[in-house]
């Protein structure tokens, strides 16, 4: 697996406009933060393609009551991992894509200026699949490997960035297992 142009080569991509520009420092990117979080929509509903219509802006408010809360609003995240391992990317790793919300990390705020956000369709009390993990492995190293500054103390959950709003990727989420997979 590899990036070319921020772009995972042979992956699958999704339309998606919630992004934008990331900042530069000293003219190049400072990406050094992978962020892991989950996603289901409905909630605890697996397989539909509801995520990939939410990240597009193109969520029907009519197909569930859950949507009417959440169809206006703007996010995404830079790749999407389905229960079956299957990766989906929406936004460029050289893009800022819109999933952290209010967040900081060793006391740097706007998390999205600096970190690539990882959806794995899943709930936190939901296990995730042995699919998954192996997906998560072989792009958090294919990750790693382009852009250096990440390294394993610099992955961490939504939780993490954000303890007083958001709690995924979870208790189900095996971060000793993940952990172990990638060294």
């Amino acid at each position: 697996m590899q990036i070319l142009h921020g772009w995972l080569e042979h992956g699958n991509r999704s339309d998606c406009e919630h992004f934008d520009q990331r900042p530069k420092t000293n003219g190049s990117y400072d990406i050094n933060l992978l962020v892991i979080h989950n996603i289901s929509l409905p909630p605890g509903q697996f397989g539909s393609d509801h995520i990939l219509d939410f990240f597009a802006g193109k969520l029907n408010p009519q197909q569930h009551d859950f949507f009417k809360h959440i169809y206006q609003m703007r996010v995404s995240s830079h790749l999407l991992i389905r229960r079956d391992g299957k990766v989906v990317q929406f936004v460029s790793f050289l893009d800022r894509a819109w999933h952290a919300g209010l967040s900081s990390f060793q006391g740097r705020t706007r998390c999205n200026d600096f970190s690539i956000g990882i959806e794995l369709e899943g709930t936190d009390n939901s296990p995730y699949s042995n699919e998954q993990y192996i997906a998560l492995a072989k792009v958090s190293q294919t990750i790693m490997h382009h852009y250096p500054d990440i390294t394993l103390g610099r992955i961490v959950g939504h939780n993490d960035i954000a303890p007083q709003r958001k709690t995924d990727p979870g208790v189900a989420f095996d971060w000793c297992r993940f952990r172990q997979s990638i060294c």
